[in-house]
This record gives C-alpha cells, sequence and structure tokens, in this order.
C-alpha cells in the first residue's frame, strides 16, 4: 500500500511517498524561508502565491523519486487544516483533483495529526501515549488514544512556543525562522545572565504561557539599548533556558494527570518544529527516564512540517477504512480533540 502525502499549511510545500511496511519512498520539501525573511515572519499571501508555483513541480519530485506512477497509488492523503487557509487550499485543490482524475480515495487530514502520529512511522510506539506538540502555531499536551482519538489535557493561553521563539528572535535582530537561530546564538551565551519569569510553574494544570516571558525579553532589551553580540547571545540562551523549564514544569503536570487515567500507557513522544531543539528534547528525554516512560521523537528532519506525517496519518487513517468526501472544505482552525476529524 502506497500513500501520497500533501503538505502546504504554512511556509513549506511538500510532498511525500510512504508504505504500509514504514517505507519513506520519497520525500520532498521546499522551503519559503528565503521569501519571508526580509519580513522575519509569514506573509500569508506571499506563502500562498508561492505554493501554488511550487506544488505541481513537488507532487512530480515525489513521483519520480519514489520511482512509481499515480496509478500504483493506494491514496492520496492532504493537510487540510488547520492553518494559513490560502496555502491549505492550494495543497487540498491539488489533491482533489489527483484524486479525481486518477481514481483515488482522497484523505484529509488534520496537520496537528501528521505530527501527532509521526513518531509512530519511525519508533515502536502503541497506544496510548502522552504526546507534547509544540510548533509555530500550537503547544498543547495530548493523550492519543488512536487516530483520530485526542484528549487535550493543556494548551497554551496565548502565545505557542515556536511563535516566542520567532519574535523573540526578531527582538534580537538574528533572522527567521527564530527557533533554530536563538537555538545557534545561545551556543555561545550565558544563559544565568538574565532571569527570565517561568510563567504558570508550579501550577496544578497543564496550561501553557509565553506572552509574560516574551514580554520580559523585550523590557530587558530597552533596558540594554543596543545590542552587541555577546548580549544578543546571552539573551538567546537565558530566553531558551527559560521556555524549555517552563515547557518541562508543563509536561510533569501532564504526565501525572496521564498516568491517572492511562497507567498502561508508556510513551512521552514530543513533536512539531519546536521538538527539533536540543535543549528541550534532551531534557524531555530525561524527565522521561525520571518517570519510567519512554522518550521518542521524529528525526530532526521529520520536525518540522513535511510530507511524510501528512503521507503517514493518511496510512493509518485509511488502514482504519476513513476516507474524506470530495466536497471537504479546507479549515483555517481545527482542534486536534474535536469529534469532526
Amino acid at each position: 500500500m502506497l500513500i501520497m502525502g500533501i503538505e502546504s499549511s504554512c511556509d513549506e510545500t511538500a510532498c511525500a511517498i510512504v508504505s504500509d511496511k514504514k517505507e519513506i519512498l520519497s520525500s520532498v520539501v521546499w522551503s519559503q524561508f528565503e521569501e519571508h525573511r526580509p519580513f522575519g515572519g509569514v506573509v500569508p499571501e506571499i506563502a500562498a502565491r508561492a505554493h501554488l508555483e511550487q506544488v505541481d513541480l513537488i507532487v512530480s519530485e515525489a513521483l519520480k523519486k519514489a520511482k512509481v506512477d499515480f496509478k500504483e497509488l493506494s491514496a492520496i492523503a492532504v493537510a487540510g487544516g488547520p492553518g494559513l487557509i490560502g496555502g491549505v487550499i492550494v495543497g487540498v485543490i491539488t489533491a482533489k483533483a489527483i484524486a479525481m482524475s486518477h481514481q483515488l480515495p482522497f484523505v484529509a487530514i488534520n496537520h496537528l495529526e501528521g505530527h501527532a502520529l509521526m513518531a509512530r512511522l519511525t519508533n515502536d510506539i502503541s497506544f496510548p501515549y502522552l504526546l507534547l506538540l509544540v510548533s509555530g502555531g500550537h503547544c498543547q499536551i495530548l493523550a492519543v488514544e488512536a487516530p483520530g482519538k485526542y484528549v487535550c489535557l493543556g494548551s497554551t493561553i496565548d502565545d505557542s512556543a515556536g511563535e516566542a521563539f520567532d519574535k523573540v528572535a526578531k527582538m534580537l535582530q538574528i533572522g527567521y525562522p527564530g527557533g533554530p537561530n536563538i537555538e545557534r546564538v545561545s551556543i555561545k551565551g550565558n544563559s544565568k545572565r538574565f532571569t527570565f519569569p517561568r510563567p504558570m510553574k508550579g501550577r496544578n494544570d497543564c496550561l501553557f504561557s509565553f506572552s509574560g516571558l516574551k514580554t520580559a525579553v523585550r523590557h530587558q532589551i530597552e533596558i540594554l539599548g543596543e545590542l552587541s553580540e555577546q548580549d544578543k547571545a546571552d539573551l538567546a540562551a537565558s530566553f531558551q533556558q527559560a521556555a524549555v523549564e517552563s515547557i518541562i514544569d508543563r509536561l510533569q503536570k501532564g504526565i501525572i494527570l496521564f498516568k491517572e487515567k492511562y497507567p498502561e500507557g508508556k510513551n512521552l513522544v514530543v513533536s512539531g518544529g519546536v521538538a527539533a531543539n536540543t535543549m528541550l528534547r534532551n531534557s524531555i528525554d530525561r524527565l522521561a527516564q525520571k518517570q519510567h516512560m519512554i522518550f521518542a521523537a521524529p528525526p530532526l528532519n521529520l520536525c518540522t512540517d513535511n510530507g511524510v506525517m501528512i503521507a503517514w496519518a493518511g496510512l493509518e487513517r485509511f488502514q482504519n477504512g476513513k476516507t474524506s468526501p470530495l466536497d471537504f472544505k479546507a479549515r483555517p482552525r481545527w482542534p486536534l480533540d474535536s469529534e469532526d476529524i
């Protein structure tokens, strides 16, 4: 069984082909970093136009690398939301056209479900498991019971972790994308020079907040005035330390709630773009060992948006007999724990 997956929900145009033997036959990702770099973040209109220009080429390249034809596919999956609606529409229309012209089943995938199930392709993970989903637009802790069955234990009340990284990087003028640049610059920084808050620390829930932390960084920058390279490194390191510690504190509460409801669950999974952060991955790994859980995360290249995660989620759903109607409408918002998934 071969499934093609198309992803276009933000600033990557991607397509991949995955088999039911957990083989990645091809994965093609075209990033729009250079298009958005001058603006310090993603511009929706530019993103949508770029997806439209690239998607046909990306699909063709994925087929070429996999050495297969449309007639050999079992189904076509696509990220149907949530995301920047212009880009999502481009992917959905492309997938529908392929499905109709080649008489293939069509599977609309929640972009977040792609992240949520990704680790099951690369690791031996059974349901249920605890998931920390951290990306540019989302930050939440979920119990994953099965494809399409998610219980949200906690989420952010303001900014996502990835959004905070991007905005702090913009404040420091170290470039876009923010996450990788914060991590790169912080290597030469002193994480103890500045004391930033750990929002929500110690609370008995699993809620996140990054707005206050982001504001504290901005205030410190205003105090310092013109920043030296060392100032930037120290600010980046101090911010990263505070953000990771905040996430770990919230995740500890999540583990307690998860174990109460799912005592048989053994896996602690982190996914999403921010899951590529080395400090965060190492911290979660240590927490998992302390809590007698098994840590798992997708490889770094599969943490950020890609077609593989959409193809794999499509395969999991297709194997369970779930497809989508061709009148499916692209969605800018689509909660992962909603029944309509």
